[in-house]
């Protein structure tokens, strides 16, 4: 179970535990997390949330299904946008559920998981559905130009540069040369065609690599036996 918000994931942790016959293995603060725990302890069942710092969860879904098919991902979330929905199930996500929906679906979500089946609730399988009958791919608008794809270590430092992270700390997280960072954010900003940091920071946001924290949203929810309101 991955959240960086502790009390979600308490949350989330308790209604897991408290089900028969299931044992939570590991818990994750970040994206980056995630991944070398998933690797680790090899789990039946991976839930992440979307807006994770370090690496999000859209990027960590990538690469530990990347690292395992097998694993199971069920993306735990408060967006429901049509792109967002494309983006995980591009991630190799197959279940999908909004955090406001977890006091009532989480269980049966696992459960269906771990059936080998997929858990998308009604109103997000209509939105995919619906890019189809519109005749375009779900999540890109019918006047929307392709625009140059990023690749998985690009995303990750286009992530910790808009999180304000210095060429030096983005070296030392990925295991690289300071010069190596420095020429990867020069190429970045080229094939964007940005030239500003607050300029990467908003391409961040527009394409979900980072989340701006939104006050009043329904990230909380209630577990039997728990004390997560």
């Amino acid at each position: 179970m991955a959240d960086d918000h502790e009390v979600v994931r308490r949350g989330v942790v308790a209604m897991l535990s408290a089900h028969p016959g299931w044992q939570v293995c590991g818990e994750a603060v970040d994206g980056r997390d995630a991944v070398e725990k998933a690797t680790q302890l090899n789990p039946d069942i991976v839930i992440l949330d979307i807006g994770m710092p370090n690496l999000n969860g859209l990027e960590a879904a990538r690469q530990i299904y990347r690292h395992n098919p097998r694993h199971r991902i069920l993306i735990l979330t408060i967006t429901d946008t049509e792109q967002v929905v494309v983006e995980v199930l591009k991630a190799g996500a197959t279940g999908y559920l909004l955090k406001s929906d977890a006091g009532r679906d989480l269980i049966a979500a696992v459960e269906t998981l771990q059936r080998n089946s997929t858990f998308f609730n009604s109103r997000v399988g209509q939105m995919v559905l619906s890019g189809f009958l519109n005749g375009r791919e779900p999540g890109v608008p019918a006047d929307n130009a392709t625009g140059p794809s990023l690749t998985s270590r690009e995303r990750e430092i286009v992530q910790m540069l808009a999180e304000g992270k210095s060429s030096k700390e983005v070296a030392v997280a990925l295991n690289l040369s300071v010069k190596t960072a420095e020429t990867h954010r020069s190429n970045i900003m080229r094939k964007l065609g940005l030239h500003s940091v607050s300029a990467l920071v908003l391409f961040a946001i527009r394409n979900n690599i980072v989340q701006i924290p939104m006050l009043g949203t329904p990230g909380e929810m209630s577990a039997p036996g728990s004390d997560v309101a």
